[in-house]
């Protein structure tokens, strides 16, 4: 099998490591340019770009036969961000243990966007919610009742918090983008790095605590 690294410059572990430190810190792609230099690794930050676009979707669907089944109580809201001037909706929720269910990035705040969240989410997990906790936007009732007719709906005051202090986190790590516009891939990704630290895949096991996400990079780098 032909290793998703192949034609690369760069060896693997640089690549794995440029990409790690992006999604995992609140650097930009020139801080980790800068970084990799002090380690006498000399890459433009472009590169690293690129890097961070080319393999983030792949160390991600190889950790999903790794990752811990979800909960059944949906935490779901969108936030606004903004990154170089370009507004996007952001769809987002977590369970009743902090694990991020799945994201998603839409121009626009509606039916269709709250659909498509939710019918992404579901099957990419191949679970459904029995519990799905919204703020009071009116979409939500409609498309629940389509798509998970079964499931409780519930809207109260303060119910969401949990969900609206994850989004905090998204835009903490987004505010040092600089130059280059936010997409799917990077809120994906740190998404899955969500994931990943609060221990909801079956990776990295092994290392001391502080270096579980140091290993369970280097375990999925050799499995793509």
């Amino acid at each position: 099998m032909r290793s998703a690294f192949a034609g690369f410059r760069f060896p693997p572990d640089v690549i794995v490591v440029a990409v790690r430190l992006y999604l995992r810190y609140n650097l930009s792609y020139r801080d980790v340019e800068e970084l990799l230099l002090e380690r006498s690794v000399e890459v433009d930050h472009v590169a690293i770009f690129r890097w961070v676009q080319r393999f983030t979707p792949l160390l991600a669907d190889a950790a999903r036969f790794c990752r811990r089944a979800p909960g059944d109580r949906w935490f779901t809201d969108e936030t606004y961000v903004n990154v170089k001037g370009v507004w996007r909706y952001v769809y987002r929720a977590v369970d009743q243990d902090g694990q991020v269910i799945d994201v998603l990035v839409s121009a626009h705040r509606d039916a269709a966007a709250a659909r498509r969240f939710f019918r992404r989410a579901m099957a990419t997990l191949q679970v459904r919610p029995t519990e799905v906790i919204t703020d009071a936007a009116p979409v939500y009732p409609a498309v629940l009742d389509e798509l998970v007719p079964s499931a409780l709906h519930h809207v109260e005051r303060h119910a969401n918090n949990r969900v609206e202090a994850d989004h905090g986190q998204l835009k903490q790590r987004l505010r040092p983008m600089r130059g280059l516009p936010t997409d799917q891939t990077i809120i994906a990704g740190h998404a899955f790095m969500q994931n990943l630290r609060r221990g909801h895949y079956e990776l990295g096991l092994d290392a001391p605590r502080g270096l579980r996400v140091a290993a369970a990079f280097t375990e999925l780098a050799a499995a793509i």
